[in-house]
């Protein structure tokens, strides 16, 4: 879908402060609050805004340890993807799965609330994945940027 200034401006603005009331948004953009809905429900039906949501910071709730897992599998079973994966989507402390193509097959975001903790999870939830043929840790030291914006 092509987006012209006005969706651009529009979806600025969302970006910027997801929670405004489309008059709000409307008048940031510079459009009417009739247009801001039009061009929103546009947007929304071809796929480009996929919805909004709640961004929770989980360091604030407690969860102060975020470990990055690279896996290889042992892919001599046909189902060595699926169920890896399905396995580590029944992992509470895994908050992100991505799949590739390459050495590495796969990485888990993995959080925890302390050290312990994330010894605790990686000893009894991480290693019983199946599948696994190598694991490569990368424990998160800061987080430089972390922006979900696009340079629209």
């Amino acid at each position: 879908m092509q987006i012209d200034d006005t969706d651009r401006r529009i979806l600025r603005q969302l970006l910027a402060e997801p929670g405004l009331a489309t008059a709000d948004l409307a008048d940031r953009a510079g459009v009417t609050a009739a247009t801001a809905w039009r061009r929103l429900e546009k947007l929304s039906e071809s796929g480009v805004l996929k919805g909004q949501h709640a961004v929770i910071d989980w360091r604030a709730l407690g969860w102060a340890v975020e470990v990055s897992l690279r896996f290889t599998l042992d892919k001599t079973n046909p189902r060595a993807f699926d169920e890896f994966l399905d396995a580590a989507r029944e992992v509470p402390e895994v908050i992100e799965i991505q799949t590739f193509l390459g050495r590495v097959d796969i990485r888990l975001n993995v959080i925890a609330r302390e050290m312990s903790h994330y010894q605790a999870v990686y000893r009894d939830r991480i290693l019983t994945l199946p599948h696994i043929a190598d694991i490569e840790s990368l424990m998160l030291v800061s987080t430089i940027k972390d922006k979900g914006s696009l340079p629209l």
